[in-house]
């Protein structure tokens, strides 16, 4: 039987493969898509919304309910990013058209940081619906 171990500097092997699973998580996660502008975090959060039934016109749901279905289901990396983008997209000063309907202090343009998610509210807006209409 030949021997095919081939003898490598653990200091590269780790900075190789450090570097390839950093450019995958920046490319795949942290910088928005071309096509829609979104993380893969947006479009988790307005999937379980509409899934969920929290369309305009209905009742606010607590944030924190939210983020616990979006965790639970499609993004199982902590309630702060997940309530975080959640919060920005109930912004009006962070989109020109914000994606939910916030109710509660989700912030404010000087700076405040919003309240817990145990204290806030939320629902879908009209104009997200149209970006989910062919998502079945």
């Amino acid at each position: 039987m030949q021997d095919n171990i081939v003898p490598i500097s653990i200091v590269k092997e780790l900075e190789d493969s450090y570097l390839s699973y950093a450019m995958s998580v920046i490319i795949s996660r942290a910088i928005p898509d071309v096509r829609d502008g979104f993380k893969p975090v947006h479009r988790r959060i307005l999937y379980a919304m509409s899934r969920a039934g929290y369309d305009a016109g209905k009742p606010y749901k607590k944030a924190a309910r939210i983020v616990g279905d979006v965790m639970g289901k499609y993004h199982p990396h902590g309630d702060a990013a997940i309530y975080d983008s959640l919060v920005r997209m109930a912004q009006d000063f962070s989109l020109l058209l914000p994606l939910i309907d916030g109710q509660g202090n989700f912030g404010s343009i000087d700076g405040d940081p919003p309240a817990s998610m145990r204290y806030t509210e939320a629902r879908l807006q009209k104009v997200s619906h149209f970006l989910l209409n062919d998502i079945d």
